[in-house]
Order: C-alpha cells, then structure tokens, then sequence
C-alpha cells in the first residue's frame, strides 16, 4: 500500500475527505519526526507502533570491495517498536 492508497482508506474508514486524510497523516508525520529528532521522549501509539531515538556507537566496518577497514562515526537511528494489536494483525488474527 502506497501513501495515495493509505489516505484514500483512511478518508474513507474515518469519513472525511481525502484531502483532511492527507492532511493528518502529514501531520502525524511531522509531529512523530519531531519528537523523535529531539530525543528526549518516545513516541507511542498503544497497541499499533512506538518511535524511539537510539544512540548508535562508533564502530569499525570493512570495504566489502576491497576490505580495508573503515571508522564509522557514532550517531542517531530510530528504533520502531510493534504493539500487540499490531503483532496479532500480523499473525492473521
């Protein structure tokens, strides 16, 4: 399912237009990304997803062409977490 399919079932579950559908879901987006990019909380959707900003260390990886070891700097991922609605979802539940 792509963005355009997932607002048209969202406008259609929720009965608003597809335009108000678009427009929460960017504004889901944005709101999720920035808390997530501050750092300091996580986000959570009980029983759906949580978001979470995870410190990654600095490590050492190799050049898969030639094999000469290269220092990757520490940094920021973001962890997504399944809630048990949406595990069971996807057990066919």
């Amino acid at each position: 399912m792509n963005r355009s399919e997932l607002v048209t079932a969202l406008a259609e579950r929720a009965q608003v237009t597809r335009k108000d559908a678009d427009a929460v879901l960017t504004a889901l987006a944005e709101s999720v990304g920035d808390v997530v990019a501050k750092g300091d909380e996580k986000v959570t959707i009980p029983g759906f997803l949580s978001f979470e900003r995870t410190h990654r260390a600095a490590r050492t990886a190799r050049n898969p062409q030639t094999g000469d070891p290269l220092e990757i700097p520490a940094g920021y991922s973001v962890k997504v977490s399944a809630g048990s609605k949406l595990k069971e979802a996807a057990k066919g539940k």
